[in-house]
């Protein structure tokens, strides 16, 4: 398995339009990603990057939603996503469409976003899949220096793995087709053919486990516990007097 650090420069699209069947990628991934936007609620929603700036979240319950990224004529913010200018725990839900697929360190990305969600907050992530017919054209001489197969694509398992590292609980995951013919992505082969799906989706939260218990509290809780053992042992004392 190669490492998810690489020193290789990677220049990601500033559009879904620059890609071979861009506007299809991204129409199927929002069609997909509807379900999953109306059950998000809070304050602020950050499309990090320039493809996610491009997805269509008007069904999104957060009304403040802010695109970052390097530079982009679509974007708010113009920051680094490895140093993103936000204050911890600070930001409801994050949409990475795509993000980690031009990194170099995509573990780096997902830390920062980890550091400015609220406990409990929600991760969407996108990207190509590996093993799909999409996957196979990396193997074509002259494709791999073009974008889609420029970019990163990581294995749906590997995403859950790094989620796991970082506490993320995921609540929905999905691999799904899109041909060039249709619109709407390929239907038929999504239904019985889910793994070849050259799309895929992780919808995770953030949990937040407490590491040890607080000595303050339990010293606490034993020091209410003693008065009432006492009073137990004075009131059986005066008992025994009673029926003597």
């Amino acid at each position: 398995m190669k490492p998810a650090k690489t020193r290789q420069i990677l220049n990601a699209p500033n559009s879904w339009a620059d890609m071979p069947w861009g506007d299809y990628f991204r129409d199927a991934l929002s069609q997909h990603l509807q379900p999953c936007l109306s059950k998000l609620y809070g304050f602020h929603l950050l499309k990090i990057g320039n493809l996610s700036a491009e997805i269509d979240t008007q069904n999104c319950a957060i009304a403040h939603q802010v695109n970052v990224g390097i530079e982009g004529d679509s974007l708010q913010v113009i920051a680094d996503p490895m140093r993103l200018p936000f204050e911890s725990k600070s930001v409801d839900a994050c949409l990475l469409a795509h993000t980690l697929a031009w990194s170099g360190d995509p573990h780096r990305i997902l830390r920062e976003v980890d550091r400015v969600l609220i406990d409990d907050g929600w991760l969407i992530i996108s990207g190509f899949t590996p093993f799909s017919l999409l996957g196979m054209g990396k193997m074509i001489p002259g494709l791999h220096r073009r974008a889609p197969w420029s970019g990163r694509m990581f294995t749906q398992m590997r995403l859950l793995d790094w989620l796991g590292l970082l506490n993320y609980e995921v609540m929905h995951r999905t691999r799904f087709q899109v041909v060039p013919w249709n619109r709407q992505g390929g239907k038929m082969m999504t239904t019985h053919l889910p793994a070849l799906g050259c799309l895929n989706i992780v919808v995770a939260r953030k949990r937040t486990f407490p590491l040890t218990m607080n000595p303050a509290k339990k010293r606490a809780g034993k020091a209410q516990l003693r008065p009432a053992v006492n009073a137990a042992r004075q009131l059986r004392k005066t008992r025994d007097q009673d029926s003597c």
